[in-house]
Order: C-alpha cells, then structure tokens, then sequence
C-alpha cells in the first residue's frame, strides 16, 4: 500500500469515525428510551432537527429579529440551552401523550411519535423553508490541525472528544451507578420501586427526556457540518434504527459500540465502493438479524 492510499484509508477512516459519533449518540437516545420505557420514538430525528434550528437562531437570528443585529446567543450556552430546551418539549410530549399508550402495543407508540414527527418537520418547513441553513463554530475551534496523516478542522476533533465522553458518561450513568439500577427496576416492576418512596412517573419523563436531550446535543454539533434543514433529521433516522437494531434493541453499550463501527464501515465503503456507501448498514443489519435476531449486544427472548 502506497503512502498516499494509506493517507486516503486514514483520512476516510477519520471521516467515518466522525459520522459515527453522530450514529452513537442518535442510537444512544433511541435504545435508552425504547429500552427502559419500550417507546419506538420516532421523533428522534425531528427532535435532533429541532435543537439544530433552535441553536441556529441564537447564534444567527434572534439579533435581526429583535432589531439588534449584534445579538447573539454564545455558541457554547446554545450547546446547553438547545438541547435543553427539546427535552422539555420532549418531556411534555411524554406527559401529555406517550403516557396513555404505555399498556398498549408499541406500534401505536410508533404511530404516535411518526404523526408528532410530521407535524414537527412540516412546520420548520413552513417556517424556514427547505433550503439549507448553517453556522460557523466558535472562533477558538475553527482551523485546521494537523493529525499527521491530514488537516482535520479542529472543530470536527472537537464533536469527535464531545461525542465520545458524552457516550462513555451515558453507559457509566446507565450501567454503574444505582440511578441506572432505579431506572431498569422501574420499567420491570415500578410498584415495587414506587414502595420506596420513589415517584416512577417522574423519573419515567425524566429519562425520556434524557434520551431527547441526546439527539438535542448531537444536533446542535452537526449543525456546523451539515447544512440544517427541516429534513436533515429524517435522513439520518433510518441508519439509526439500523444501528439500534444492529447493537440489540435497548442495549446501550450495543448502540454506541454499532454507531460507532457502522460509520468507519460506512467511510471506508465510500472509498472503496462509493455506490454501496447509502446501502451497506441496511445489509449488515439483514445479515445481524438472520445471525443474532436479539442484536449483537441483545438478550435472547
């Protein structure tokens, strides 16, 4: 292998692993509300969109349109306050909604969150328009550094950090500490939990909104890279079920893992074979199920 093939391999694998990221945290969110609430949310791309387009109006729009052109909302309180502000409205959606369907058979929670989608991508639409938006990062996180093999902007260095702390930080809250222990008590027998003097419903909305505040962050990091469109969530929502199916319905360690994997296969398949780059999750995951129907990381019924 020549330098430069192994300068593109890395290069592209770079890529992916960035792609990637941006799998592990959508997936992440999907597997911790499905698997401790049994919620199919397919809101999750709308809501990822959502906290795109509300961090692009603090950081561009919401000076003009309060007549003060040198208003605007600093890039780092809008990676907290957007996806802040999609998990309350996530939240509400569970109150409100989500929690009359809880007894019932997932596909009319499935239908719930596909109609709330709709309504959430038409009216952006309408809003905004389908043209692409977007959003330079902060100052001390734009140009390039050198990784020895390419010039990666360091902002893209930056979601890849981010990202990766953020998923290891949510296995860990998950999986070690005793909220995670309450949180999988509560699905499997809440009143037994309830007896303990702890309000299940309350910290059912606020997993859930946990769960949203995850596609929140990931969106208003994708922001800078990926033009923000009212679509920009609905197209990635079918590669993240596939990772969650993949990984194993409600495992989180199998959501970040399969995230993180499927976006270096997908970045190296666009260098070897490009046309197949759209297609290759969807035929690891025909294969995932005719092997281990559970998922990689599931548990066998």
């Amino acid at each position: 292998m020549s330098d430069i093939t192994l300068q593109a391999f890395l290069a592209q694998l770079t890529i992916g692993l960035i792609g990637g990221c941006f799998y592990a945290m959508l997936s992440m969110g999907l597997a911790i509300i499905f698997g401790l609430l049994n919620i199919i949310n397919f809101t999750h791309g709308a809501q990822f969109m959502m906290a795109a387009f509300l961090a692009w109006i603090g950081l561009t729009q919401i000076g003009p349109w309060l007549g003060q052109p040198d208003l605007q909302v600093n890039f780092w309180l809008a990676l907290v306050l957007a996806p802040a502000l999609v998990a309350v409205f996530g939240m509400a959606v569970e109150r409100t909604l989500l929690r009359r369907l809880y007894h019932l058979d997932h596909l009319y929670g499935l239908l719930l969150t596909f109609g709330v989608a709709l309504v959430m991508e038409g009216g952006f639409r309408y809003a905004f328009g389908v043209s692409g938006q977007g959003y330079e990062p902060p100052e001390i996180l734009q140009g390039p550094v050198d990784v020895g093999f390419m010039l990666l902007p360091k902002y893209r260095v930056f979601v890849v950090v981010a990202s990766l702390l953020i998923c290891l930080s949510t296995w860990y809250l998950f999986e070690r500490t005793k909220l995670g222990a309450y949180l999988r008590a509560g699905t499997e027998n809440p009143r037994l939990l309830q007896a303990f003097g702890i309000n299940v419903p309350v910290m059912i909305t606020l997993t859930y909104g946990f769960g949203v505040a995850l596609a929140g962050i990931a969106g208003v990091l994708a922001a800078p890279i990926m033009q923000v469109t009212p679509l920009m969530g609905g197209s990635l929502l079918n590669i993240v079920f596939a990772v969650v199916v993949i990984g194993g319905l409600g495992s989180i360690l199998g959501a970040m893992l399969t995230g993180l994997g499927l976006g270096l296969i997908e970045g190296l398949t666009k260098m070897v074979y490009p046309e197949a780059s759209t297609v290759v999750v969807f035929v690891i995951m025909a294969l995932a199920l005719l092997l281990r129907p559970a998922g990689l990381f599931g548990r066998e019924a």
